[in-house]
């Protein structure tokens, strides 16, 4: 690697660094309004209502990756390859065919779950009464879904990470919660709440359509270079039904779970795919960071600096999201118990979906890296295959064994899905995200498990001062065990070199 190429290969550290810290703060204020929102409906509205509203708010975002028409990941690689060469121009006007297209598509979508929302009510196995106008609560706010989206996607093609911060993690999650909370003035119900989720969403369209507007306004709109859309369509046409799927993956369970088993279980179940997701949290502001590296270095040929960046930047993930990964372990029921005391019935699923989402964690941004390399076919191969496999374990399993059947169906699922994808990438864009350096956690995870068990079962109290008790002292052993064992040279000079400028920026305040 010459000078030049590693000095470069370090600002892209930093830069993805502060990117994935912005998304970080984002996480943990969207964590905790998701949080409240969920605590909130479980306590209010009961079980079977927090399971409908769950089911259709994730049914209409899961919708939006289709009706999105792939629009989002194209504008992402194309601004990110055309901004990597200065050829600034030839952004503005694709991006806003992308819009139209993806706003176009939303529309007809929202329109035909408007005319079915008794036939989706049946589908989904919805209660009439309970699930009064939900659908079309949900159909109201899909459009605006879909457009935040790729405008989003838009700045992000220009490493610009704080406006995702500001609107889908921190503003859309708290927006949430105060509409919600304003409209159950008016209707306690599942149908209001689901319309707050959609209204919260038309409030984010604006925010994200300013931000992209205030980042382009400067540049000069060059016509459509012959082909463009043609090359726009190629990308985004497999990439469609590829992220409708993607998302499906981690519902189609539950959706297929609601046809067996009572609101009560599906409610409960809901709980446990929702505290499951939070391991991938930090997985997800890797990935929306590290896209756009993706594509520019791809598009250069600079294979062996995103081979190194793909390495490191998986075991930062892993090493991120370990000691909560080890906290759900340990204390399940603690978890769950926050919801209610009923909810503590999905423990068995919930450890289940954990084995799932280690191999999320575990092959940390592999799908990203196929889709910037432009092989949307072979992700919408590998992501139809196993939607088949997990409808045909979930079918199979629900009927038999209930929440526990549907979590073994979504773990089995990523298992193969993830290792289908690392494959690929190996063989497309040559490299791979192991080294020798992953075995530096061990003696941190190892450490953070015997701590957390440790004063679990000395409290033996499934309440959430023992929760937070079991988190803080995991925590705490594992940031000494791993800043003394895990951290690299290189590593170790970066961490020394953050702490001396933060210091020197306190003195000169």
């Amino acid at each position: 690697m010459t000078k030049a190429s590693a000095s470069s290969g370090g600002g892209d550290y930093r830069r993805i660094f502060a990117g994935t810290a912005q998304n970080v703060l984002g996480i943990a204020i969207a964590g905790v309004a998701t949080l409240a929102a969920n605590l909130l409906m479980s306590h209010v509205l009961g079980r079977e209502a927090f399971g409908v509203v769950t089911v259709v708010t994730q049914a209409a975002f899961v919708a939006s990756f289709a009706t999105r028409a792939g629009m989002d990941m194209a504008v992402l690689r194309d601004v990110a390859v055309e901004a990597g060469v200065g050829r600034w121009e030839r952004i503005k006007r694709p991006v806003t065919r992308a819009v139209a297209i993806a706003g176009a598509v939303s529309l007809i979508v929202a329109f035909l779950g408007l005319v079915l929302a008794d036939q989706l009510r049946s589908v989904l196995s919805i209660d009439a009464a309970m699930g009064r106008h939900v659908i079309e609560a949900a159909a109201l706010g899909l459009p605006f879904l879909a457009l935040t989206n790729v405008w989003l996607s838009a700045t992000r093609g220009l490493k610009i990470m704080r406006y995702t911060l500001y609107v889908f993690w921190a503003g859309q999650p708290v927006m949430w919660v105060v509409l919600m909370v304003l409209g159950w003035r008016i209707s306690e119900t599942a149908w209001m709440s689901v319309l707050a989720y959609s209204v919260s969403w038309v409030l984010a369209s604006l925010a994200a359509a300013y931000f992209w507007l205030k980042e382009s306004s400067r540049w000069e709109s060059a016509p459509l270079e012959a082909g463009a859309m043609s090359k726009l369509f190629r990308y985004a046409g497999p990439r469609a039904p590829a992220a409708l799927f993607s998302q499906l993956l981690f519902w189609t369970d539950l959706f297929v779970l609601t046809r067996y088993a009572s609101d009560a279980e599906v409610g409960s179940y809901s709980a446990a795919l929702r505290v499951g997701q939070i391991v991938v949290l930090f997985l997800t502001s890797v990935n929306l960071m590290f896209s756009p590296y993706v594509a520019d270095l791809h598009n250069r040929g600079e294979t062996e600096r995103l081979d190194k960046l793909f390495k490191t930047l998986t075991r930062w993930t892993i090493a991120a999201t370990l000691p909560a990964f080890i906290l759900l372990a340990v204390a399940p029921q603690n978890v769950l118990k926050l919801f209610g005391g009923e909810f503590s019935d999905a423990k068995g699923a919930l450890l289940i979906l954990l084995g799932g989402q280690l191999f999320n964690i575990a092959t940390g941004s592999v799908g990203f890296v196929l889709i910037m390399a432009g092989r949307t076919g072979w992700d919408l191969l590998v992501y139809a295959g196993s939607l088949v496999f997990d409808l045909v374990l979930a079918f199979w399993l629900c009927p038999r064994y209930g929440m526990e059947g549907a979590a073994i169906a979504n773990a089995a699922t990523f298992a193969v899905a993830n290792i289908a994808r690392l494959i690929l990438v190996k063989r497309f864009v040559k490299i791979q995200p192991y080294d020798g350096l992953y075995l530096r956690m061990v003696p941190a995870a190892v450490a953070c498990a015997v701590a957390m068990w440790a004063v679990h079962q000395v409290l033996d109290a499934a309440s959430l001062v023992e929760l937070v008790a079991t988190a803080v002292a995991g925590g705490i052993v594992y940031l000494a065990v791993y800043a003394a064992v895990g951290l690299t040279p290189e590593e170790r000079r970066g961490a020394a070199g953050l702490v001396a400028r933060l210091r020197g920026s306190s003195q000169a305040r």
